[in-house]
């Protein structure tokens, strides 16, 4: 990752060396997963007490422990130790409340797992309100043998948002770059960094990947042609296209909601500005022109905006422009440098990068007020990308020299750091 010493060089993302040809490797497994650190928390965590869910013997992935460990690193659970309560409860009828009080739990959750059936099985659990005694949720759900990782991300979701009134994010996916001994790969993980694999892998620099709406497919700026290029990948079959190649560089594709065009910085007529195609190619729109660089274009969730970076007023700053084209509207307008807008799913925050005293920040924006906050503390921030819940922000920045992830919560609260062998940059959360 670079320490973005430049104004330029962190606005194009460019400074990067051109070269050779990318080995596809799709549906590769990654080498390893990373390390995920909880660095803060809210003060008041909820103590839950989770119980190893019954199952069939020889079933390797126990969904309880999924859960467990989803709500553990969130920052807003405490984990209430189960250990000599024995015999732990499998369904509602063996549940007896005062242990569980006097062990402090505010929350129960148990479940089962059913014999396989046809490449099935049937996921069962059940929560309860220790101190009301009484069952907060029952569901059943009914998943292929291979997926009980899956179902237990899935009950991770449903205990948060039962318990904390909003959604939880366990069930997400991410894609990010990874750098390590000489190669570039771009990764796609679940939200634990668990079943990584490679999407694309090169001796040159991958860059810029944007998810399509339906989850289905990345988009990303690939350096094997000896320039930067714009290819679209399928993750099912790994699959690709050349979506932009033209005279100049072809940069920072992003997808419209309804996933029928792509925003993408193109230098093909002039310096670096953005264009509009349908999201099979064909040519090329300009829908704004400036004196300056306008890149890293990203639509509202509505459609209806297009934000982007440019230093069209003399110093990077983020404005905002009708999809379509248009005069386009400044955003920010605290400190000298403001880069890489995401927009929350609800459209009414704005995260970005914010250098203030020489550190680059991520800091966040109410869009109707126009009130900022930075959620960091670190100094070389990059690549912010809101959660399909909208409550925390994923980005990169780099912690003793190398390059890591790390999620935000909204509030600044609650902060986890995902690190790996090697360098990771540009993570985007999946749809």
């Amino acid at each position: 990752m670079h320490k973005m010493t430049s104004a330029m060089n962190a606005l194009l993302r460019l400074g990067l060396l051109l070269a050779a040809l990318p080995v596809l490797l799709a549906g590769h497994p990654a080498r390893a997963a990373m390390t995920i650190e909880i660095v803060g928390g809210v003060a008041n965590r909820v103590p839950i007490a989770i119980v190893p869910f019954a199952r069939p013997a020889g079933t390797a992935v126990d969904p309880g422990r999924v859960v467990l460990d989803d709500l553990a690193r969130s920052g807003y659970f405490r984990i209430v130790d189960t250990d000599n309560l024995l015999p732990l409860p499998t369904g509602p009828a063996e549940v007896r409340f005062p242990p569980w009080r006097s062990r402090g739990a505010d929350a129960l959750l148990i479940g089962q797992v059913g014999a396989e059936v046809e490449g099935r099985v049937d996921v069962r659990f059940w929560l309860f309100d220790v101190v009301r005694q009484g069952q907060l949720l029952g569901m059943s759900l009914t998943v292929p043998a291979s997926a009980l990782r899956s179902a237990g991300h899935r009950i991770a979701d449903l205990v948060h948002e039962k318990l904390l009134g909003e959604p939880g994010n366990y069930s997400g996916r991410m894609a990010y770059i990874h750098k390590r001994d000489g190669w570039y790969e771009l990764q796609v993980a679940d939200a634990d960094s668990q079943n990584a694999f490679t999407v694309v892998r090169s001796p040159e620099p991958i860059i810029s990947p944007a998810w399509s709406p339906d989850g289905t497919r990345l988009a990303y700026v690939s350096f094997e042609r000896k320039k930067p290029i714009v290819y679209v990948q399928r993750l099912s079959d790994g699959s690709r296209q050349v979506f932009a190649n033209f005279r100049g560089s072809n940069s920072a594709p992003a997808w419209s909601p309804d996933g029928a065009r792509l925003a993408v910085t193109l230098s093909k007529d002039a310096i670096s500005q953005i264009y509009l195609m349908g999201a099979d190619g064909g040519e090329p729109q300009r829908i704004a022109r400036s004196d300056g660089l306008d890149t890293e274009p990203v639509f509202s969730p509505d459609g209806r905006w297009l934000y982007f970076t440019s230093d069209r007023g003399g110093s990077p700053q983020i404005y905002r422009m009708p999809a379509g084209g248009g005069e386009a509207q400044r955003i920010t307008y605290e400190g000298g440098y403001n880069v890489s807008p995401a927009i929350s799913p609800d459209g009414k925050s704005m995260a970005y990068i914010h250098r203030r005293d020489g550190r680059f920040q991520v800091a966040v924006m109410d869009l109707a007020t126009r009130q900022t906050q930075v959620l960091t503390d670190t100094a070389f921030d990059e690549s912010p990308s809101f959660a399909p819940n909208g409550k925390s922000i994923l980005y990169a920045t780099l912690v003793n020299g190398r390059g890591v992830l790390a999620t935000v919560s909204v509030d600044g609260r609650v902060r986890q750091r995902l690190s790996q062998h090697g360098d990771l940059r540009e993570p985007v959360w999946a749809p």
